[in-house]
């Protein structure tokens, strides 16, 4: 699906603004609120998350069905075009209705959709409502407790109360429009997507193409530099692309050409950048050299936008990054915004691009689940037993995120999955084929993981057999051995040194310490900022001395909301920054550090 732009052919109508909302009662169905205007309407912010947009718990912590709404009128001389409309992401299920027409449905809150909406729309003003449904389960990704009852991972039975989401993850369950809703046109003929697969020899790039239409045209292809200048051009819908003298893309040092393609009347512009990404024994590499992550888990998690669409925030995340010496960042737990991705392949920051697949895992935190007649029940379990109902859904987002990003010279690696039940009962059999598939999808070939969590029995986590690289999600000195650093780090060193032993590449995608801005002490206690960099340093020095180790991506980049608990205080405190960007003791120490670091050839 490609992103929409305007060009000499297309336009593009932006739907952003002061949106129509109600809550639903339970009769929004019934009563057909998509057919007319919204009775006792609130206004609404698009793109954003509306739970913190308006006051009160009922609010906030909503379960079920909201209903958005505007009128859209489209200029007559457009009319002639095709016209689709988009939505960037609807967390997470929505149902499309023009003029009181159900138009398309969606299941999946992080990844576009779109409906040709021609033969719904009027001369006149049109109704546009997007009904949608924040509940999660064992059949969502991410993943939540049945029929919004009980907790997962919980040793307390729960008491019959008003329905609520429960989520098996450890963030915020922030809903609704979250990214933008355009309207664009294109010609009756058109380009439906584009395929582009960079080989490097010597100074010379060869760029593999393919091009997807509808309709009759012809197919040309030009290529232009930075200074737009064309170096190269081709025609057919598939071919080679030669670029002598290539000025490759690298990390911090972006390079983007401008690949222009024509079809008929269409025309369509992808920003590119040329790079190769390939594991060789235990290095990562990227145009041949031996790369070293340094950076940050990350959140989609801005006040009071929520998970929405937050481009000034965007822009000031990979200031602090680079100021820091930082390279790279992880989508976690989540494919992040199409203006996220664009922006960092502008900036240079690698990217490694994750599913919504966290919470799979029931007994994830070391509690249990248990089925009505109080039966345990495991992650992998059959379906019809309650284990989770994900992996067709699993299949769905894997295949949709890839094609969405697979020309992003920034994305270097798919992470199939966080911290799911990776060493439970049948997980192998679950994960084997959703790697098949994105090894089959992706036409770049890139290196593919798990990303595993913490557990006692990592010796027989399936990511051994599966992964390419091995992610790893730990937290000796915290949730292990907290407030004992020294234990933590004999525990370290034991599990590292059994993850070196593979010869394959392995890195920290998470691991940190919670951590109250201000809290200080002479002597490092737990929560203070003293403790954090303490707590680090103490990782540093284990994998320092790993010549396996490739990056050290630290969770997280900023303090993030989650769902009230006994362990979080106003949310998840182990951000470097603040949740408004202010840094704590230790994102000097991180700073100092990595600008210390080069990002190709450590350790080498």
């Amino acid at each position: 699906m490609l992103y929409p732009i305007q060009t000499q052919t297309r336009a593009v109508i932006d739907l952003d603004g002061i949106w129509a909302f109600r809550l639903d009662n339970g009769e929004g169905f019934t009563e057909k609120w998509y057919e007319r205007p919204l009775q006792d309407a609130m206004t609404m912010a698009v793109p954003a998350s509306y739970n913190d947009l308006k006051e009160g718990v009922n609010f906030r912590e909503h379960y079920g069905w909201v209903f958005y709404q505007r009128s859209l009128s489209v200029p007559a001389f457009l009319r002639e075009q095709r016209l689709v409309l988009r939505m960037g992401a609807v967390t997470h299920m929505a149902k499309i209705y023009l003029n009181g027409k159900l138009l398309c449905e969606h299941k999946g809150g992080f990844l576009p959709f779109e409906v040709q909406i021609n033969e719904s729309l009027t001369a006149e003003d049109n109704l546009l409502t997007i009904a949608v449904d924040n509940r999660i389960d064992h059949s969502t990704l991410p993943v939540g407790s049945e029929n919004g009852s009980g907790m997962l991972g919980s040793f307390m039975p729960s008491i019959d109360s008003k329905p609520m989401n429960h989520p098996n993850f450890d963030f915020f369950n922030y809903c609704g429009i979250t990214r933008p809703v355009k309207l664009y046109t294109t010609p009756e003929n058109y380009i439906e997507d584009v395929t582009v697969v960079s080989e490097i020899s010597g100074t010379t790039a060869m760029l593999s193409y393919q091009i997807q239409t509808k309709g009759q045209g012809q197919v040309k292809i030009e290529v232009y530099d930075e200074n737009g200048k064309k170096v190269a051009c081709a025609e057919g819908e598939e071919g080679v692309l030669s670029i002598p003298k290539v000025n490759l893309w690298w990390p911090l040092h972006a390079y983007l050409y401008r690949i222009k393609i024509f079809f008929g009347e269409d025309i369509y512009e992808l920003p590119y950048g040329v790079r190769t990404v390939k594991v060789d024994g235990n290095r990562f590499l990227i145009n041949g050299k031996p790369f070293y992550f340094k950076g940050y888990g990350k959140h989609e998690d801005t006040y009071p936008a929520g998970r929405g669409l937050n481009i000034p925030m965007n822009v000031k995340d990979i200031s602090l990054m680079k100021w820091q010496g930082a390279n790279s960042f992880r989508t976690s737990h989540y494919p992040y915004s199409e203006e996220m991705m664009r922006l960092c392949d502008r900036e240079g920051i690698v990217v490694i691009d994750e599913t919504p697949a966290v919470g799979v895992h029931l007994n994830f935190g070391g509690g249990a689940n248990f089925n009505k007649d109080g039966k345990k029940i495991n992650t992998f379990d059959p379906e019809d037993e309650g284990g989770i109902r994900t992996l067709s859904h699993h299949k769905d987002v894997l295949r949709d995120m890839i094609m969405r990003d697979k020309n992003h010279a920034c994305v270097v690696m798919w992470s199939i999955a966080n911290e799911a039940d990776s060493a439970g009962k049948g997980a192998f059999d679950y994960f084997k084929p959703l790697f098949e598939l994105a090894r089959q999808t992706d036409p770049q070939h890139r290196p593919c993981t798990i990303v595993s969590m913490q557990m006692q029995n990592y010796e027989e986590d399936c990511t051994i057999q599966l992964s390419d690289v091995f992610c790893l999600n730990r937290y000796y000195g915290w949730y292990a051995c907290g407030g004992d650093l020294p234990a933590a780090k004999q525990m370290l060193e034991k599990e590292l040194g059994f993850w070196n032993s593979f010869g394959k590449p392995f890195m920290f995608t998470e691991y940190g310490a919670d951590t109250v801005c201000g809290f200080h002490d002479a002597t490092p206690v737990m929560f203070t900022e003293e403790y954090q960099v303490a707590y680090y340093k103490m990782n540093h020095a284990v994998t320092d001395k790993m010549n396996g180790f490739i990056g050290e991506q630290v969770w997280n980049f900023a303090d993030f909301a989650t769902s009230q608990g006994i362990m979080r205080v106003q949310g998840n405190k182990k951000g470097i920054f603040t949740r408004d960007r202010k840094p704590k003791l230790v994102a000097h120490y991180l700073r100092d550090r990595w600008l210390k670091i080069p990002d190709f050839c450590y350790k080498n």
